[in-house]
């Protein structure tokens, strides 16, 4: 006997899951469908397979309640709207990978029923929906609407940020549009319709390639100062103080499940038309250039307090961000902090630390490293301390504590500029960072 659900979400990571409990909330009937069983069995059991604020509570409410369960698949299944949300990685030439989308629209055609309605939540391609999800769907002979909504949230704030944002709607057919809006009009008060499925897709890669040209021109601020022993944070602060036209980000490690990959599919999306898009190209360069520019700089602080090859080195912060606070490690720049150490120090006896990326997930990522269980075994007598993410609990409220811990001539470098401002004499010579020398 066939069950019937209002709308079935394919994948249930980041975005699935919290859209999957945000629909739900709202009334409609979920089937979440994920491969991996062992995210299945959490998530039925109430526990989400990652930390999302708030989301933990919610999920049991909506478990208790009938309006959503999980599946690893969609068999014996009815339902009209289908929401596609699997990842879309790009491979190590940063050209983005379809075959997620592929399969779960393979298994959403074998499945949906006449004049069915596919949302692609993914951030894919440009012309993936009408290229790749149209020409599947055309094979089954049935009719079906396509709408592009992508998924805008920020990790730490999905739940309220779903209610809060505008969502943005592109579909091929204007009842595509108009079942769509009705579906997020339920979560959202705003929907802001674009012309195409085209354009909701751009709407997304240009957001978030924005947010790294930004990034990337604070880093190049950060070049500068460095070059000139000046402060980066003491620029850009000063520069912006009661001068709206001026709003220069801080300089540091720029990241992420979004962040990394979509400029690079924007860019590939352009390659395929014979065009490059130079700016999006060279800040994506800069950004990924940084880790290993900043590890160099880490390299001569040490030769210049005489270190040897066998030190301890302790990294903390592994999350590709500390505020909102998230376990997440997709996109994390500690990777390739990571690698830009094992060139420089490669004999280096390396302890990590994060309070909340869990041990199996750490020793799963990392496991040439040793784990340290506080922040005070970590840096203990380490030679150099490396503060990845600006997670708050990375942030001592005694400085000197923080030097206290770590050998007598080790020093600390911060990608997230947290003590630039204080005096070089509390600082005694031993803090550097994004942009930040230690001199003044």
């Amino acid at each position: 006997m066939k069950k019937d659900y209002d709308i079935v979400v394919v994948g249930l990571g980041y975005v699935g899951l919290t859209l999957s409990v945000a629909l739900a909330e709202a009334g409609f009937r979920v089937l979440g469908v994920e491969k991996r069983k062992n995210v299945v069995d959490l998530t039925n059991s109430g526990k989400p397979h990652f930390d999302e604020n708030g989301l933990t509570i919610a999920l049991n409410r909506v478990l208790k309640s009938n309006f959503f369960s999980a599946s690893v698949d969609m068999k014996n299944v009815t339902c009209s709207s289908y929401i596609i949300s699997v990842g879309t990685p790009i491979n190590q030439e940063g050209i983005p990978r379809l075959d997620y989308i592929e399969n779960a629209i393979k298994e959403v055609a074998e499945s949906m029923k006449d004049d069915s309605l596919i949302i692609l939540r993914s951030t894919v391609k440009i012309g993936t929906s009408k290229n790749v999800v149209s020409r599947i769907l055309k094979n089954t002979g049935k009719n079906f609407h396509i709408a592009m909504c992508p998924e805008r949230t920020l990790e730490g704030r999905a739940l309220q940020e779903l209610k809060s944002l505008p969502q943005i709607i592109g579909s091929n057919s204007k009842e595509g549009f108009l079942r769509a809006e009705n579906i997020f009009r339920k979560i959202t008060k705003t929907i802001v319709k674009v012309s195409s499925l085209e354009a909701a897709e751009i709407v997304k890669l240009v957001d978030n390639t924005y947010r790294d040209v930004q990034f990337a021109f604070a880093n190049e601020v950060a070049r500068i100062c460095e070059s000139f022993n000046v402060s980066a944070l003491e620029v850009i602060s000063s520069g912006k103080l009661g001068y709206e036209r001026t709003n220069v980000s801080l300089p540091g490690l720029v990241g992420g499940p979004c962040l990394e990959k979509d400029p690079h599919i924007l860019s590939h999306s352009l390659r395929e038309k014979g065009i490059e898009i130079e700016i999006t190209n060279a800040c994506r360069f800069v950004n990924e250039r940084q880790p290993y520019e900043t590890v160099r700089s880490i390299k001569k602080e040490s030769v210049k307090r005489g270190f040897d090859k066998k030190i301890k080195i302790a990294v903390m912060g592994l999350a590709f961000k500390g505020i909102p606070s998230t376990n997440d490690l997709r996109g994390s720049m500690a990777f390739k902090v990571f690698d830009a150490l094992e060139k420089e120090f490669s004999d280096a006896d390396v302890f990590i630390y994060d309070s909340i990326v869990s041990s199996h997930d750490m020793r799963e990522n990392f496991p040439q490293y040793t784990i340290s269980e506080s922040m005070k075994d970590a840096t203990k007598n380490a030679s150099i301390v490396i503060l990845v993410n600006n997670h708050p609990d990375l942030t001592y409220s005694n400085i000197d504590e923080y030097y206290s811990n770590i050998d007598k001539n080790g020093f600390i470098y911060d990608y997230w500029n947290r003590y630039t401002n204080l005096s070089t004499h509390i600082l005694c010579g031993n803090y550097f960072s994004v942009g930040y020398t230690g001199n003044k």
